[in-house]
Formats: C-alpha cells, structure tokens, sequence
C-alpha cells in the first residue's frame, strides 16, 4: 500500500470517533473552495486548480510546485486537497524521516506506474528544506522529466535552503499570513460543523477576540486552542467558552520566529530599523520576540553595537560606549538576567539622537578610494625618521601643530587628487552640533573655507 497522508483506516476511525483525531485535522478542507485565505493561488487556472484536474488538457501538464509560507498557513491542507480530489497516484514523504532511498522507491514505482498503468504520480514532500542538496539532487530528474509532480512544503526561506536547480524546474507560490477574518470565519465553521464542535459550545466575542491573538495567524494553532478551551468548558459543564476558561486553558501564545531562517533577520532588522526611528515601544517589542524565542544574546548586544555607530554616532558620543559596556555584559552574566541590559541599550539607543553622517563619510571615503583616487602622500608628510629620508625631502617642511597657539596648521594634509574633497558631513543633531562648529571653524584655518 502506498503511503499517503490519511489512510483509509485512519478516516474509518475519524468517522466512528471523531475526537480521536485532532479538531485541526477534521476541519481540513476536502475541495479548494473551502480552503480558507491564500485566494491568490487558487484562482482559475492556477497551478493548484489545474493539479487537481481543473482545466487539465492540451500539451501543457501541471506543473511541480513549492509551498513556501509560515505555520498554520495552509500547506499541508493544500497536500491534502490535491490528494483528495485528483485521481492520480498520491505519495507523501517526510524529508524528517525519509532519504535518498525512499525518494529513489517513489520515483522508481511512478516509473512504473506510468510505464504500466499511465498513472501520473503526484508527491508531496514536507519540510523539504531539512533535505541536504545531495537528498534534493536526488529528485531532479523525476521533476525534469515529470515523472513525479511534486508539491514540496517548506517554512523556511527556499532561496537559501532549496538548491536553485530544482527551484528553476517548479514553481514557487507564496502562502500568506492568515487574517483575523480568515481565522474568525475558521472557528466559527469548527463550533457548527458536523466534523468539528457540532454546537455543543458558543464563543462569545471576548473570548474570540483573544483567541485570535493567541493564533497569530496560524489556523492549526487556532483551532488547537480552541479544541482545548472546548474541552474545559464541557468539563466544567458549561455550554459557552469564558475567556476565563481560555486563558487558563492556553498560557500564551508562541513566538514565531526562527532563530535558523530568514525571520531571525527579519526581525533582527526590524529591531535596529525601530531604534533607527526613534520608537523605542517598536524597538522594545522585536528585542522581546529575539529574547522569548531564545535567540543568542550576544548576536543582539553585535546588532546594537553597530547600530550606535552606524545611527548615532556623534549625535550621541556615549551610544557605542553604552552598547559595548551592554555586550560585555552579556557575555558576564549571561540570560535571562541579560535581558535586563539589553533593554538597557536598546532604549538608550532607540532615545539618543540621530546622526548618520559616520556612516556616509567612511562610505564617501571608500567609494574615492575604490575609483583609484588616492595618488602619493604629500613629501611633508612622509617618515623622516630614517637615514637619507631628508635627502628624499621626506618631512621637510612639515609643521608640527602643538607649536603653534591655535593647534593647527595651514597645510595641505590629503593627496593633491583629494586636498578639496570633504567627506564629513555633520549633523546638527545632539551633541554633533558642536562637532559641525568645530570642522567649520578647522576647514576655514586649514585654508579650504573663505573666512
């Protein structure tokens, strides 16, 4: 017997005892007209439509696909349909508990099945970024040649965990974030339905609301709290779900974040963008999420460092002191206790004043240097301390400034290509306002700036 993803004694039981299967699992959809949310990959002609036989025909077969999207955003209910409703042969692996020999058993049986039989084969491989690229090789030439249609399902981000071969011969669609209105119109279909609650209880609006929250916009998180939530208040012996009831049942909700993909720099980035804005409640809620999903303190307190430079600097010359001493911190006395100083910092940043001009004046300077423009430092300016360097006229002329009252001396410092070029552009931000004074009033006794 093939393995697909429900098998026709675990339906056989679902029908006999519908609590023996999890709420999440009986309300999947049976057609992709009661696929809740995702509406811009399921209409006409889309390649799902056409997977499951919708418009099939001609000389253009359907195509593999990639799921990419967050949890509870409809994958493997997506799988489950296309098993549903197509004819075709259905496989289902795992890339958590399967390998190269079982991919190579799938495609070796679809051979023969379409040798034989004519029967297309349609394999739905979850978690397919846990595959290494010798494991995902292993499935080229079944795609290429199709003798497999593959629905490949992945959380993670496929343009670092999926090999770029593979992802040129499928097509990559996009799942989106539920909505609260998708979530919403999912609960209420679960408390009627003969699959589901069949009615036994009610969910007031507080306690929708706050299961809503609690989702997050992952429908299998949602109808799991709501499973639970049913079953204390029928415990109890109450037909409604109190938000009481709810929150004892279901602590809090979890953090989406992974610490491995592309939302450990999504969120990252949005933490030091926060901060770059000026909103420390922003800024405070990212560094929360890092925190709570474990994240490497230490990878945070780098972030902050950088930031102070590359956002603050002179505007507020205490920022980088202050995100070195939290950095060192860090890695003293380590979590939970860190979160105390990395709080610290963030809010310390997230208030200081802006300046960026740091950031653009090496930026300035690079960009010159990579043109080629540098040219020979100025003879007054070169080491004289060895023997025969005067004879070069290395460091003749030079004035030393500490002679002189004012502490500085007209004299030509920059390769003649770059002696007029100015990269520092100050800000008058903060404590940087006093920095523009001082390289105003340097530029105009340098000589490079009328009185």
């Amino acid at each position: 017997m093939e393995p697909d993803l429900f098998t026709a004694a675990a339906e056989e039981r679902q029908e006999k005892d519908p609590a023996a299967t999890p709420l999440a699992v009986r309300m999947r959809p049976r057609t992709l007209d009661e696929v809740v949310g995702q509406q811009h990959l399921l209409k006409p002609g889309s390649p799902l439509r056409r997977l499951v036989g919708e418009g099939a025909g001609g000389p253009a077969g359907p195509s593999s696909v990639i799921l990419w999207g967050p949890p509870g955003t409809g994958k493997t209910t997506l799988a489950y349909v296309v098993s549903k409703a197509t004819n075709k042969r259905f496989v289902e692996l795992s890339a958590i508990t399967a390998g190269v020999k079982e991919v190579r058993a799938v495609i070796d049986g679809a051979r023969r099945a379409s040798g034989g039989y004519g029967q297309e084969t349609v394999l739905f491989l979850d978690e397919i970024h846990r595959f290494s690229k010798a494991q995902q090789d292993s499935l080229l030439p079944a795609v290429e040649n199709r003798w497999v249609t593959l629905i490949a399902a992945t959380t993670e981000n496929p343009y670092f965990s999926v090999i770029s071969p593979l992802l040129s011969r499928s097509l990559l669609l996009t799942l989106e974030p539920l909505t609260d209105d998708d979530i919403r119109g999912l609960l209420r279909r679960a408390l009627t339905d003969e699959r589901g609650l069949k009615g036994t209880v009610t969910l007031p609006e507080d306690t929708e609301n706050h299961l809503l929250r609690i989702a997050g916009g992952d429908a299998r998180r949602a109808l799991t709290a709501l499973e639970a939530a049913a079953g204390a208040a029928l415990a109890k012996g109450e037909s409604e779900i109190g938000l009481t009831t709810l929150e004892e049942t279901v602590d809090r909700a979890a953090v989406k974040y992974d610490r491995a993909g592309d939302q450990h720099y999504d969120v990252a980035s949005a933490l030091i963008k926060s901060i770059r804005g000026s909103d420390v409640d922003a800024a405070l809620h990212y560094l929360a999420r890092m925190i709570e999903a474990g994240e490497d303190p230490r990878f945070i307190a780098r972030r902050l460092m950088i930031a102070a430079s590359e956002d603050i600097g002179l505007a507020d010359p205490h920022a980088l002191p202050t995100a070195v001493a939290a950095a060192q911190a860090v890695a003293m006395i380590g979590m939970p206790e860190a979160a105390l100083t990395l709080s610290h910092a963030t809010i310390a940043l997230a208030l200081a004043p802006k300046s960026n001009s740091a950031t653009t004046a090496i930026g300035a300077a690079l960009d010159d240097v990579r043109k080629g423009l540098a040219g020979p430092v100025p003879p007054h300016l070169r080491d004289g301390h060895y023997k025969g360097a005067a004879r070069l006229g290395h460091a003749q002329g030079y004035v030393y400034p500490h002679d002189l009252p004012e502490g500085i001396v007209a004299q030509q410092y920059a390769p003649d290509a770059l002696k007029d070029r100015e990269y520092y552009t100050p800000s008058r931000h903060g404590a940087e306002a006093r920095y523009a004074d001082a390289v105003e009033w340097t530029r105009r006794h340098l000589g490079r700036r009328r009185p």
